[in-house]
């Protein structure tokens, strides 16, 4: 592995990362899967080509929260970590709170906005979509 364009630690520091790559992508999650995994109304994730992240510490825990669907976590602490599914071969998505070097990464969207909470706004001026772009036709 290159050196590190990211570094990457859960809140306790027993699950870590490097990357070594540039994102692919920024998006907010509003599904209902990422609400439940997060706690929170939504989940900013970062899309990384899945070569590019090497994991370090202790080995993150996963759930299988859908079909096709892995959620990484932290067994101690309890951080979200990642999510890695079929629909998206040869990426993973990190939760952006676990990367420490995030100043520089901006949001691009808000996806699958059908499933907001009607407090959570979504009018920063990024674009919407009611699912994912490409499943939008």
């Amino acid at each position: 592995m290159g050196e590190a364009t990211y570094t990457a630690r859960c809140l306790c520091g027993a699950v870590k990362a490097e990357i070594a790559g540039k994102p692919l992508w920024v998006s907010h999650c509003h599904c209902p899967s990422c609400q439940k995994a997060t706690s929170a109304a939504f989940a900013t994730y970062v899309g990384f080509d899945a070569a590019a992240v090497h994991f370090l510490g202790d080995e993150a825990k996963h759930y299988k929260s859908s079909p096709g669907v892995k959620r990484r976590f932290c067994g101690d602490c309890g951080s979200p970590v990642s999510f890695e599914g079929e629909a998206w071969p040869g990426e993973i998505h990190l939760h952006a709170g676990f990367i420490n070097e995030t100043d520089d990464l901006h949001p691009e969207s808000h996806v699958y906005v059908r499933s907001r909470k009607p407090w959570a706004k979504t009018d920063d001026g990024l674009p919407t979509y009611r699912m994912f772009p490409r499943d939008e036709g």
